[in-house]
């Protein structure tokens, strides 16, 4: 029934109510957009465990991957992308394979550039964001 998709992870990672994002320096026609770190899990890894491989090569920060985030994004016809929750652990963000790494509130989701698949992730980035009040 054809080929399995790959998984494209990416970590949402939220601080003192701030998510981290990342504006893309590659491939041309995503350059300049902005998007949830992360990247390909490679062949049979864990994605909690490819979401902290990602951000630790790309940003060098340390996190724990944790639960799903928003729906599931196809990218074309091979892949699929999944996002993560991610516990920030330590280290200061670094654009490495970036253009520039930001903290946003939920007032910025909707103003940045995304490129079109983490797009689809922004109602589920506003509820990660959204203070968690208890009665």
């Amino acid at each position: 029934m054809g080929e399995q998709r790959r998984e494209v992870v990416a970590g949402a990672v939220v601080r003192e109510g701030l998510l981290l994002v990342a504006r893309r320096a590659s491939p041309p026609e995503l350059a300049g957009l902005w998007e949830l770190p992360g990247g390909k899990a490679e062949p049979g890894e864990e994605p909690r465990a490819a979401v902290e491989r990602e951000l630790a090569e790309e940003l060098a920060i340390v996190v724990v991957g944790g639960e799903r985030v928003g729906p599931e994004v196809l990218i074309g016809e091979r892949m699929v992308l999944r996002a993560y929750a991610a516990e920030w652990v330590s280290g200061e963000p670094v654009a490495i394979e970036h253009l520039e790494v930001a903290w946003i509130g939920s007032d910025a989701l909707d103003d940045l550039p995304w490129v079109p698949s983490d797009r689809a992730l922004i109602a589920a980035l506003r509820e990660l964001l959204r203070p968690r009040e208890r009665a």
